[in-house]
């Protein structure tokens, strides 16, 4: 099982991560990638870039060090009702859009406000993938959200850092997220979160988890530029003229 594109990685504009995006670029090369994506934190997360910086991500070049490069977010879930802090003047500029929930700006509440706020996020139709849910702090009823986000086509995504670094207690709520999605036909993406370039590509944990529950190839967004690609499409994204060729 290898996976060519990694769909969620950060800069130092994050504001705690410790590597520029031509860094980032140059460890995904080494590792094998064929594209990632540029997700940094969005406004309310301390530290985060004005959003100039999003808009203004044009400018980078579409390959670095011979990866594709695609232009996106990791944005904030604010409220029970599924808002994200980022305009859709914002939105419709870039190419990816993650959500999350962090403590910092979604203060925990309880299962039900937590599986209605998630179920909100993905039928606003804004983003493209529901970021490291295994978060314990965040508990919600995973049947009824996977069930949200397959009707939406918004992809579920499996979170390296979770299962290494990040987020105590994620685990084994990640191996059961991805057990139901597997039984329910769900799309998962394979995000890296790094936050330092050594991590970019590196999905060591994400493959040990997907490969022993035999997870399907064909639902791994993450698993050729073509699946990825498509799913972009699916998700109404209009093609990457640059990218045209990856997709055979």
């Amino acid at each position: 099982m290898k996976f060519v594109v990694d769909t969620h990685t950060h800069t130092l504009a994050s504001g705690h991560a410790y590597s520029t995006v031509i860094e980032n670029a140059q460890a995904a090369q080494k590792n094998g990638l064929a594209l990632f994506c540029m997700t940094d934190h969005t406004s309310e997360m301390p530290g985060a870039p004005h959003y100039w910086h999003f808009m203004n991500q044009r400018v980078i070049p579409r390959f670095l060090s011979g990866v594709g490069v695609l232009r996106g977010a990791e944005t904030n879930i604010l409220n029970v009702e599924g808002d994200i802090d980022f305009s859709d003047f914002c939105l419709a500029q870039q190419d990816w859009i993650l959500a999350s929930l962090h403590e910092p700006i979604f203060k925990p509440l309880d299962k039900s406000a937590h599986t209605q706020t998630l179920i909100n996020v993905i039928r606003s139709n804004k983003v493209d993938v529901l970021a490291h849910l295994g978060n314990p702090n965040f508990d919600f009823d995973f049947k009824a959200v996977i069930y949200e986000a397959i009707k939406y086509n918004v992809a579920i995504e499996i979170n390296n850092s979770s299962l290494e670094l990040s987020r105590a207690g994620s685990a084994p709520r990640c191996l059961e997220i991805a057990k139901l999605c597997k039984q329910m036909g769900a799309y998962v993406s394979t995000g890296s979160d790094a936050h330092f370039a050594h991590a970019v590509g590196e999905f060591s944990k994400v493959e040990a988890l997907l490969t022993q529950i035999d997870f399907p190839l064909s639902r791994i967004i993450s698993i050729s530029t073509g699946q990825f690609l498509e799913f972009l499409q699916l998700r109404g994204r209009e093609p990457i003229a640059e990218f045209s060729h990856l997709q055979r």
